[in-house]
């Protein structure tokens, strides 16, 4: 049987904490913030976080590496 491999594209973007959640960043962060309401960019600060199937699917995608 050939090895499991880390998806490399889900290590770059998603960290899978100690509860088996994944967190990830949020979208709409990169540029053009000044338009944006200041509400709006606080809330794009924070992690956001995937539950469910994705996670698991994500989880299945680290695993060899982690």
């Amino acid at each position: 049987m050939p090895k499991q491999k880390t998806h490399k594209g889900m290590a770059k973007r998603f960290k899978v904490t100690a509860s088996g959640k994944a967190k990830h960043r949020k979208a709409f962060r990169g540029h053009k913030l000044s338009h944006k309401d200041g509400n709006r960019r606080r809330q794009l600060r924070q992690d956001g976080v995937v539950t469910g199937k994705s996670a698991e699917t994500i989880r299945e995608g680290l695993r060899p590496g982690a």
